[in-house]
């Protein structure tokens, strides 16, 4: 299908002392648009389980450009890599009027009732196959 698209308002309290968004709040700006697709669309579609135990096991991000705070959105684009019996990548692009970050979460369902993560039900992972794009294995020079 393609990436999951979410539209994240900027608040004046992301904003730091320079004008623009602290790096600490971008982070929590992907959060909010992770939550949109896992939580609120998958809920949309009937699926609860996500929004009842979910855990990010890894966040890395690079920042391309500053995002100085104005009034609107941020414009994040979501897809899944390496989706996996019990975890998952997602892969973000977030953009402003310019790619400003883009970021890899691993999720990992968890039953927060057992204490320990958990495998993803058939119906999640048809979810979130929808939203899976392959990533093309890197071409290994010649010497």
């Amino acid at each position: 299908m393609g990436a999951f698209v979410a539209e994240v308002p900027l608040r004046w309290s992301d904003m730091d002392a320079f004008g623009h968004v602290n790096h600490a709040r971008t982070i929590t700006l992907l959060e909010e648009a992770r939550a949109e697709l896992l939580f609120t669309e998958a809920e949309r579609r009937g699926l609860l389980g996500m929004a009842e135990g979910m855990v990010v096991a890894r966040v890395v991000i690079d920042y391309h450009s500053p995002l100085n705070y104005r009034s609107g959105t941020l414009q994040v684009q979501m897809s899944v890599r390496e989706l996996k019996a019990a975890s998952f990548v997602l892969d973000y692009t977030a953009h402003a009027d310019e790619v400003v970050a883009t970021a890899e979460t691993l999720m990992v369902p968890y039953d927060l009732r057992a204490g320990r993560p958990r495998r993803l039900s058939t119906d999640e992972r048809e979810f979130l196959d929808e939203w899976y794009v392959e990533v093309p294995e890197p071409e290994l020079g010649r010497a």
